[in-house]
């Protein structure tokens, strides 16, 4: 099977929350807002990018932000539409190529969104298009797992993780010489209890590490200035171990 057959999260997005169930999302979700009222981003329209399920899309539409999700996969966006509420309105676009009805008050993009574009036109084309649909002064933050993270804590494993009406297979090959990091991931989705049938899908998904000089430079190049990076969920300078990383960025206002 050639990689180009493989999906990116359409089987996998309808387990996807049963098997990411460790992910401390409210803990996320606070440290995010915090960094948005930091900015007096306090009301307003709100952009999730690469939303995926929509649980955090449908935490801030809690707080009373006017919620845009965007994903590519519609699998997840169909999650997402019974995640959240009737308020909230769902994009499958590719975050590339956003379009917006008008422009944002901020934009969000974690749990790796980023690190999914290929290279660093792909990483171009997403600052440009959050820049053109941001308001003057509009925040923009993500997240983006690190070389180390990659490298030394993921690596070059196996994971296996059986639930009861589904099991995980899943696969990281990293590339040093590219970055670049590979999962093969197979799912086997209970189908028929009565039965006794299961869903088989293969997903291949690949994200790459970015050096921040890199990602910052891209983005002063869309016309974004960088105000801070941080070491994932505090307000200090990343470290070499650092295995995730926050990106801060604003649009300069007109003068």
């Amino acid at each position: 099977m050639e990689k180009e057959d493989f999906d990116i999260y359409s089987g996998f997005a309808y387990v996807y929350d049963s098997f990411m169930d460790n992910i401390p999302y409210k803990d996320w979700y606070d440290y995010l807002h915090g960094l948005l009222i930091d900015y007096n981003i306090n009301s307003g329209i709100v952009a999730d990018l690469a939303c995926g399920t929509g649980t955090i899309t449908a935490m801030f539409a809690s707080d009373g932000y006017n919620m845009i999700g965007v994903d590519l996969s519609p699998e997840m966006l169909e999650v997402a539409h019974n995640k959240c509420p009737d308020s909230v309105l769902l994009l499958h676009q590719d975050i590339r190529e956003l379009d917006l009805y008008g422009t944002a008050a901020a934009m969000v993009c974690i749990c790796d969104g980023m690190n999914y574009m290929p290279d660093e036109e792909s990483l171009y084309q997403v600052f440009n298009r959050v820049h053109t649909f941001l308001d003057d002064g509009g925040i923009f933050i993500f997240d983006m797992k690190t070389w180390h993270f990659y490298e030394n804590v993921l690596g070059s494993q196996s994971i296996v993780d059986n639930r009861e009406q589904s099991s995980l297979i899943w696969e990281n090959g990293f590339d040093k010489a590219t970055g670049i990091n590979e999962y093969f991931i197979t799912i086997y989705n209970l189908y028929s209890k009565e039965l006794g049938l299961f869903e088989r899908f293969d997903e291949y998904h690949r994200q790459r590490a970015y050096p921040v000089e890199k990602v910052t430079g891209l983005a002063a190049k869309a016309g974004l200035e960088t105000v801070a990076v941080y070491n994932a969920f505090t307000k200090e300078k990343p470290l070499s171990n650092s295995e995730r990383i926050y990106y801060i960025m604003r649009k300069r206002r007109m003068a």
